[in-house]
């Protein structure tokens, strides 16, 4: 660090032994719809300016807001503030299709998304299964509907969609130097051996996410560590490996110079004139490429006739305030499963047959499931809409003890006049679903998602 830094060398290593600081980017969909003064959830989390993100911000520790409510119905996700860099130099503009490639827990994904305001898509990717399924539910508790995600390799996207997305962001597996102060394993588990492996993987992982870039379109390339040979070094060998891209920025953040632990970004464009390889018309393959098989689903545009009617005629009795045509994002139904999805289509360019062969584990919002008869709605549903779409919704103060209960998983008293599926919200946030019967609301917040 002496030879990078300088003089600077020993407020770098005092910065290590002061307290970390902690941070939350604030979910503009909800922010909207929450029916608090803005001024009062400021003062709530004692919040904060992060200077390089519009909508984070800085959090006292011990406001906690992971446990809060709040957190639970979207309005806010919680982020290391360095870690909101990368999505930032990416400039997203709603209309896009981009493609987070290792996305989990989703910190990233969702900011991407809040960018795109509702319009184009967000394909979020995670190879590991289980962080996969982190990645799904946080994608699902920020309400998001124009957002994809798979678990697959990299190099199996890449033959998929070659020159596909209009951005692609990369936030590298690194040897996370960057997370020493707030993470103690990542000192003990350091050693150059490990900076010498990261830099080897993450050259092979940005050769994929290149071949996905369209001529003219962005790359940023990210880490939370601060070695040169994972980081400029990375970028260099890259650009002589891709001379149809150009480095445009790179930055760095440091612990002793911000208010955050650190991170590593670099932009990097495309050439328009660069050679791209086209998709085969209508199959979004490289030409002579066959499809991905023996693993992930068979999709298909709603092949049971009656899927999408089944939906509506719910929508219609328990969300009459909600429409598909101006409530859902370009796209259209999908069956997988025995579960009713709607896949956006970012405009048109992504198909359910650029899916089919590949995990996607979350093809598009969740919008329910399709038993014998009738219709149940999901819980990604229920985070989607607005409350004032419910037909019957209850809603209660954040510190109400029935809010309390209903993530406890506990059944609630309710009017014996009160029937079917009611919206369960805080403050004008919507929380899940109950089903009101004889009197009392049978609760259906998943049992994942329960608080003991």
């Amino acid at each position: 660090m002496e030879a990078m830094l300088g003089d600077e060398a020993e407020a770098f290593l005092r910065a290590y032994r002061e307290p970390r600081a902690y941070g939350l980017r604030l979910n503009g969909r909800k922010l909207d719809d929450i029916r608090i003064p803005r001024e009062r959830l400021r003062e709530r989390f004692r919040l904060e300016p992060v200077p390089w993100c519009p909508d984070g911000f800085y959090y006292a520790p011990e406001t906690r807001p992971g446990p809060h409510p709040y957190h639970m119905a979207g309005l806010y996700y919680i982020q290391e503030p360095s870690a909101m860099l990368p999505a930032e130099l990416l400039d997203v503009r709603p209309g896009e299709i981009v493609l987070d490639l290792a996305a989990a827990p989703g910190g990233k994904a969702t900011q991407i998304a809040a960018r795109l305001d509702g319009r184009g898509l967000i394909v979020a990717n995670e190879v590991n299964p289980v962080r996969a399924r982190a990645l799904v539910e946080n994608i699902e508790r920020m309400g998001l509907a124009n957002a994809v995600v798979l678990n697959e390799h990299p190099g199996r996207l890449a033959m998929r969609f070659p020159a596909f997305f209009d951005a692609v962001l990369l936030d590298a597996p690194c040897s996370g130097e960057g997370m020493f102060r707030k993470n103690p394993d990542a000192v003990r588990h350091w050693s150059e051996a490990v900076v010498r492996h990261c830099a080897a993987l993450q050259a092979d992982i940005l050769d994929e996410a290149a071949k996905m870039v369209r001529p003219g379109g962005r790359l940023v390339y990210s880490t939370c560590t601060f070695n040169r040979e994972e980081n400029e070094e990375t970028i260099a060998r890259f650009l002589e490996r891709r001379p149809d891209f150009e480095l445009r920025r790179s930055l760095r953040l440091w612990p002793h110079r911000e208010r955050g632990e650190g991170h590593f970004a670099a932009l990097l464009v495309r050439r328009r004139d660069a050679h791209a390889i086209y998709s085969d018309a209508g199959t979004g393959r490289p030409a002579g490429a066959r499809p991905a098989r023996g693993r992930g689903g068979g999709f298909s545009r709603a092949p049971d006739p009656q899927a999408f009617a089944r939906f509506r005629s719910f929508a219609q009795e328990a969300l009459p305030g909600f429409s598909p045509e101006e409530d859902l994002p370009e796209g259209g139904p999908l069956v997988s499963g025995g579960q009713l999805f709607w896949l956006p289509d970012g405009g048109g360019r992504l198909g359910p047959h650029l899916l089919d062969g590949l995990r996607a584990i979350r093809p598009g919002l969740c919008l329910g499931e399709l038993p014998r008869t009738g219709f149940v709605p999901s819980h990604a549903l229920a985070l989607r809409v607005r409350a004032s779409s419910a037909r019957h919704i209850l809603d209660f103060a954040a510190d109400a003890p029935e809010v309390a209960a209903y993530l406890r998983g506990e059944t609630l008293t309710a009017d014996a006049s009160l029937t079917g599926w009611v919206l369960m919200a805080v403050d004008g946030l919507p929380l899940g679903w109950g089903k009101a019967v004889d009197g009392r609301i049978n609760n259906r917040l998943p049992k994942g998602l329960r608080r003991p």
